[in-house]
């Protein structure tokens, strides 16, 4: 397995970005450069001081697979996709001289990444006015939930808040109930770290004109209220109901839902087309295929047919049904778990997940460049604070600078 303190050789090889450690869309956003070749160095959050009684205690053995995080009581794991495939040095952020190591950092960056709040940076000293004062060529990238500015900039959030007012959450969900978020796929993953990583890109492809560095304000309610054009292309078509549970893909049409199967688990079907919805029914053994064909879009026939439909799929297990459509267009596919999806032979066959030690499969990069493409560096997590002098020498710092800052309390 290549070491995660190899540079990396894909698409973004030799592009240095800078990552202040936070939680889950920055810190995806970050895998994906690093994936595609960037060399990240991780800012982790230098530990507390340990008092003397403390250290005088016998420490607790550690979970399989876990580490401990220095700087609190959690256990992080030791195989983390969010944090792979980088190296990492611990800073106290709040002390002068540890702003004044990111700055030293930013100056032979091409991207520094942050998730805090709007204007945490700044009270630290590392905010885009000083980072771009050393470093004009810099691309200073904010993942915020709310963006820099605006009547909530300033608030606390979390995933569901910003699919609420982005207009994404109101339409999830039965009809008899209230709407159901998507885990925390679509405003943290989605409209958050995908969309960072499209303004990183956008903005380093303008400097290559103007040989200028910018700020890249990402927000995920921005962000997730880009990914429901669609919804404002079906309305503006008149295909779209504003009743949740009368349209295409919110799973109350019969050829665009989950049904359960004897065994407990679930078949998805997205047979849109009028062929894929012929197909399906011929598959199913329907009698009346032909008419139930000619109404699909009738929705007020929506709810018998899907009770029909789920009658049938009640008679066999999922991987019955599976097989049974495994050389079908008809759309029908297992519904797999996020831990037994790995084992499918299609992501098997085009290598979807990656192996670690055998047992801790976990999401490749992606997508494939033909000629350049990515990798994940080390599937591994680093250790907070684990490579700061190797890395701080390849980051221009000499040796002498860096037992400076050290002596002065920079690594905590």
């Amino acid at each position: 397995m290549p070491s995660a303190h190899e540079h990396g050789s894909g698409p973004l090889a030799g592009l240095r970005v800078l990552e202040i450690a936070s939680l889950a869309p920055a810190p995806f956003a970050c895998t994906v450069l690093a994936d595609l070749g960037a060399e990240v160095l991780r800012i982790d959050r230098a530990p507390a001081p340990v008092k003397k009684d403390e250290r005088e205690q016998p420490q607790p053995e550690l979970q399989p697979r876990l580490r401990q995080d220095p700087s609190s009581t959690a256990q992080t794991p030791a195989v983390d996709p969010l944090t792979r495939g980088r190296r990492s040095i611990a800073v106290d952020l709040k002390r002068p001289v540890g702003a004044e190591m990111v700055l030293r950092l930013a100056e032979q960056a091409d991207v520094l990444i942050e998730g805090f709040r709007p204007g945490v940076c700044e009270r630290l000293g590392i905010g885009p006015e000083p980072c771009l004062a050393r470093n004009p060529r810099l691309i200073y990238a904010r993942m915020t939930g709310y963006g820099q500015d605006g009547p909530l900039a300033q608030r606390a959030g979390h995933d569901i808040n910003y699919l609420a007012i982005a207009g994404a959450l109101e339409p999830l969900g039965p009809a008899s109930g209230p709407p159901l978020p998507p885990l925390n796929y679509v405003a943290d993953f989605g409209g958050g770290g995908m969309l960072l990583v499209v303004g990183v890109l956008a903005a380093l492809w303008e400097r290559d004109r103007s040989g200028a560095g910018q700020v890249v304000d990402a927000a995920m309610v921005d962000g997730t209220a880009l990914l429901t054009s669609v919804l404002h292309t079906l309305r503006g078509a008149g295909l779209w109901d504003d009743r949740r549970g009368r349209n295409l893909f919110d799973g109350s049409a019969p050829f665009y839902a989950a049904y359960e199967c004897s065994d407990g688990r679930f078949i998805a079907v997205g047979a849109l087309e009028p062929q894929f919805w012929a197909e399906l029914l011929d598959g199913l053994g329907v009698p009346d295929a032909t008419e139930l064909v000619r109404r699909q879009h009738d929705r007020d026939a929506w709810p018998e047919v899907q009770e029909r439909l789920a009658a049938i799929f009640l008679t066999r297990t999922r991987d019955e049904w599976s097989a049974q459509f495994a050389d079908s267009d008809a759309c029908v596919t297992p519904v797999l778990g996020p831990f037994e999806a790995h084992a499918h032979p299609h992501n098997v066959a085009r290598g979807t997940f990656i192996d670690v030690d055998g047992q801790w499969p976990q999401p490749g990069p992606a997508p494939r460049l033909s000629r350049t493409p990515g990798r994940a560096a080390s599937p591994l997590s680093p250790v907070a604070g684990q490579d700061a002098d190797e890395a701080l020498g390849e980051w221009g710092l000499a040796f002498e600078d860096i037992g400076r800052f050290m002596a002065d309390g920079a690594f905590g």
